[in-house]
C-alpha cells in the first residue's frame, strides 16, 4: 500500500464523514467456534459462517465501499457471474480481493508486513510463545508464505483444516484493537485471554506497516503497573486493561473513557496521564458503568448520531439514575448497590485537581453537544427499545445502541431492533434496508451524498449473535472534522 501525502490518520469526532477505517471480514475461524469453547472465546453462541458472510457482512462491505471508495465497487460485482469469484472479491488472500486503501482489511495489512522475513520470524516466535507451540510447529509456520501465514494467525488453521491454535473470532470487532485520537493511536490491552493474539498482531501492524510509518512516535501503549501479576483477584482494578469500545473521541479536545467489564480504572488513570502529557486532548470524561456482560463497553450503552442526537439505553437516563419512581425504602436499597451505579467524572488538563461530576449520562451528552460541538438545536435522545420494557434490554443486547456514523446523521444498525427503529422514525429519521439501498446505489438512482438523517438497517440474524454492532466492527482511521 503506497503512502499518501494527505492525512492517513485523524479522528476528532464520532460523526464526521468517515473516510478511512480498519475492518476484518468474518473468516473461517468463526466457522470453527465450538459450543464448549464459545464463551471462552467471548461468543454467546456459535454462528453460521456462510450466512454471516453472504447475507449480512457482505452488505456492510458494499456500503462501506460505496461511501468511502466507490471506484472499487461501482459495477464491479455485476461483471462477475460465477458465485465463487464473487466471493473471492471479499477474501483478502485472493487475487480478486477489492484491495481498498480506504476500507482497509486487517488480514491484508498483516500479510503485507509478513513479506518482510525478519518481521515474519519475530512474529512467528511471538505467536508460538503465547500459544505454547512446539518447535516443529514454529518451524512449519516460518516456512509459510505471507498470505498463508496471515490467514493461519487469524483462523488458527494451517492449510485450512489443521487447527494448531484457537481462532481469534473477535477480530471482526476492530474497534477494540486500538483507537485513533486526533493523530495519535492508543493501543488496547485486552482484558480477556481470547484477545491476546489479535492485540499482538495489531501491535506488529501498527509498528511495521508503511501506512503508519509517519506516526511511530504517536503510538501510545499503556504501561503495566509494577507487580501487577502479584495482585489477588480482588486487585483486578489495579491491572491495566483497555479496549477501544470504551474510548470515544467526541471532539478534538474531548475523549470519553469507559470503566467497564473490559477496561479498568487503572487503565483510565494511565490514559489520562499520557494523553494530557502528550497534549493529545484537553478534557477526558470517565464513564464508569456496571461490570456486567450485558454492557461490556460504553459503546453498547450509547453512541452518537448527530451533533445533537444520541442513541442510548434508558436505564442510564436521568429519571432512572435519580430513581424518581422509587419510595424512600427503595431509594436506600438501590443506592446501596454501589457496583450497579453509573459514575461520571470529567478531568480538564488546565485544572486537573478540580474535576466536574455529572449525575447522569444525559447531562454529559447534552454538555458535549452544546459545549464541545456548539450545537444550537435541542439535544435529542433516542432510546433503546423506545424505552419500553422488556424491549429496551432485549434490543440493547442486540446492539441497538451500537451504531456507526458514516457521516453526521447517517448511521448503520441492525434490522432486528424493531422498537428502536420506531424511536428513530418518531425523531424524524428515514429508515432504509441495506439491500434496497445498495440496489439503488448500483442502479445510480441515489447517491450517498443525498442521504440525510437516515438509519440504514443491516441484516442481523447471525451477526448480532456475536454481541457486537457496527460501531464495534470498525476502527476509524480518518474522519472529516465536524
Amino acid at each position: 500500500m503506497a503512502k499518501n501525502n494527505a492525512d492517513q490518520l485523524k479522528v476528532s469526532s464520532e460523526i464526521g464523514r468517515l473516510r478511512r477505517l480498519l475492518v476484518h471480514s468474518p473468516d473461517s475461524g468463526l466457522g470453527k467456534v465450538v459450543p464448549s469453547k464459545a464463551q471462552d472465546w467471548l461468543f454467546e453462541d456459535i454462528v453460521h459462517l456462510d450466512t454471516i458472510r453472504k447475507k449480512e457482512y457482505d452488505y456492510y462491505t458494499k456500503l462501506l465501499l460505496y461511501f468511502l471508495d466507490p471506484e472499487k465497487i461501482s459495477g464491479s460485482l455485476k461483471k462477475i457471474d460465477d458465485e465463487k469469484n464473487r466471493r473471492d472479491f471479499y477474501k483478502p488472500d485472493n487475487a480478486s480481493f477489492f484491495k481498498s486503501n480506504k476500507v482497509i482489511e486487517v488480514q491484508w495489512l498483516l500479510a503485507s508486513i509478513l513479506s518482510d522475513y525478519e518481521i515474519k520470524l519475530r512474529l512467528v516466535a511471538s505467536v508460538c510463545a503465547i500459544e505454547n507451540c512446539s518447535y516443529e510447529t514454529q518451524k512449519q509456520l516460518s516456512e509459510l508464505d505471507a498470505h498463508s501465514l496471515a490467514k493461519t494467525f487469524i483462523t488458527g488453521a494451517m492449510n485450512d483444516d489443521k487447527m494448531i491454535f484457537p481462532p481469534v473470532p473477535n477480530l471482526i470487532f476492530t474497534r477494540d484493537i486500538g483507537i485513533v485520537i486526533n493523530d495519535h493511536i492508543l493501543l488496547n490491552k485486552p482484558a480477556k485471554k481470547a484477545r491476546t493474539r489479535e492485540a499482538l498482531l495489531m501491535k506488529y501492524i501498527f509498528f511495521n506497516h508503511p501506512l503508519f510509518s509517519e506516526y511511530q512516535n504517536k503510538i501510545i501503549e499503556l504501561p503495566d503497573t509494577y507487580n501487577h501479576f502479584l495482585l489477588p483477584k480482588d486487585g483486578d482494578d489495579k491491572k491495566v486493561t483497555l479496549e477501544g469500545g470504551d474510548v470515544m473521541v467526541v471532539s478534538k479536545d474531548h475523549v470519553l473513557i469507559g470503566v467497564s467489564e473490559r477496561t479498568t480504572m487503572e487503565a483510565a488513570h494511565q490514559a489520562i496521564t499520557i494523553l494530557f502529557e502528550k497534549n493529545v486532548v484537553k478534557k477526558i470524561s470517565i464513564v464508569k458503568i456496571p461490570k456486567k456482560r450485558d454492557y461490556m463497553h460504553i459503546d453498547t450503552v450509547f453512541t452518537q448520531v448527530k451533533r445533537n442526537v444520541w442513541v442510548m439505553l434508558g436505564v442510564f437516563s436521568k429519571k432512572t439514575i435519580k430513581h424518581e419512581d422509587a419510595d424512600s425504602v427503595q431509594k436506600i436499597l438501590i443506592d446501596g448497590k454501589k457496583d450497579e451505579k453509573l459514575k461520571i467524572i470529567q478531568f480538564r488538563k488546565k485544572d486537573i485537581e478540580n474535576p466536574i461530576y455529572f449525575d447522569n449520562l444525559e447531562d454529559l451528552l447534552v454538555d458535549i453537544s452544546e459545549k464541545d460541538l456548539w450545537s444550537k438545536d435541542n439535544v435529542k435522545f433516542i432510546y433503546s427499545g423506545n424505552n419500553e420494557f422488556p424491549f429496551d434490554a432485549r434490543e440493547q443486547w442486540t446492539d441497538s445502541c451500537n451504531l456507526l456514523a458514516l457521516k453526521e446523521g447517517v448511521v448503520l444498525g441492525y434490522d432486528r431492533n424493531d422498537k428502536t427503529v420506531e424511536a428513530f422514525k418518531e425523531k424524524g429519521f428515514d429508515v432504509i434496508h441495506a439491500p434496497e439501498l445498495i440496489e439503488k446505489l448500483e442502479a445510480g438512482k441515489i447517491s450517498v451524498d443525498d442521504l440525510e438523517d437516515t438509519l440504514i438497517l443491516m441484516p442481523s440474524a447471525e451477526l448480532s449473535r456475536a454481541r457486537g454492532g457496527f460501531h464495534c466492527m470498525s476502527m476509524p482511521l480518518l474522519r472529516d472534522e465536524v
